[in-house]
């Protein structure tokens, strides 16, 4: 009896944990086809799990063993049963099942290694391996589970786009990555506004800090204007890019705010994102 249940209790807590931790892709999981909501889910907790070690570290040697433990997972030599761990159970059914690149979500775990340092992001071909090997790749891998066949097709918008969406969410975080000393901005836009990682990391030239948030924002519309130009995204791939139809609004109130952005909150209501997703379900518009 406990042998039949497991798998449908490893797929609930994937769900609950991605509920808790990320409540945009579990709205963009509930929005998908059933069948595939499992192999998302996981995909997705994956993904999080990745995302908040930072969170849950006060060093970076614990956050690069956390780290490891997954590039130990899926590279066949981790310690331990994975039934242990019911996302990595479930992960690892998806990627047998999708036949998922191992290489590609090694990939994402080696490019967080950046989120645990506070070194800053040199330039704008840096930030952009950075979001095309977390966030884009992540489009990428969630658009096989869907259809194999159709996310060749969709692969040059889901990088554009995952840029975008990768630019969106370090604007709504910049407050606290400031309170920690972190910059995702590329000193390559600060030299350009005359600013260096210490006058940005003060926030007392709201001026130049301004305008270089509005650059960087800017780089964001540019990808998701690329991502649109790309072409129609096929419908059955389309639930894999429901989270990056939050961007743009994110990139459209920071240009606006500026230096603001560390006053006023970036993220629409709950609601609101709920409802730009429903719709762009839909019209399978990003």
């Amino acid at each position: 009896m406990t042998t039949t249940a497991a798998p449908r209790d490893n797929r609930d807590i994937c769900l609950a944990t991605l509920r808790d931790t990320d409540r945009d892709r579990y709205l963009a999981c509930l929005l998908a086809p059933e069948d595939k909501r499992p192999a998302l889910a996981a995909l997705y907790a994956f993904n999080a799990e990745l995302a908040r070690i930072r969170d849950l570290v006060h060093e970076p040697l614990p956050g690069e063993v956390r780290m490891q433990y997954w590039r130990d997972l899926l590279e066949g030599q981790a310690h331990g049963s994975s039934e242990a761990n019911p996302i990595a159970a479930e992960l690892l059914t998806a990627i047998e099942q999708y036949r998922l690149p191992r290489q590609t979500l090694i990939d994402m775990i080696d490019a967080r290694i950046f989120d645990l340092y506070d070194d800053p992001m040199e330039t704008r071909g840096n930030l952009e391996g950075y979001a095309g090997e977390t966030a884009s790749a992540l489009i990428q891998l969630a658009s096989l589970i869907l259809s194999a066949e159709e996310a060749k097709r969709s692969a040059d918008a889901a990088g554009h786009a995952g840029v975008a969406q990768a630019i969106a969410g370090l604007l709504l975080l910049m407050p606290l990555y400031r309170h920690r000393g972190q910059l995702y901005l590329p000193l390559e836009i600060l030299t350009a506004t005359g600013l260096d990682r210490d006058s940005f990391l003060a926030g007392e030239d709201r001026a130049r800090i301004s305008v270089a948030i509005e650059a960087f924002a800017g780089l964001g519309r540019e990808h998701l204007a690329k991502a649109r130009a790309a072409g129609a995204i096929p419908a059955a791939v389309f639930p894999a890019f429901l989270p990056a139809t939050l961007a743009e609004p994110v990139l459209k109130k920071a240009q606006s705010l500026g230096a603001g952005l560390f006053d006023h909150p970036l993220a629409l209501p709950q609601w609101r994102r709920q409802m730009r997703m429903a719709i762009a379900s839909i019209t399978k518009k990003i």
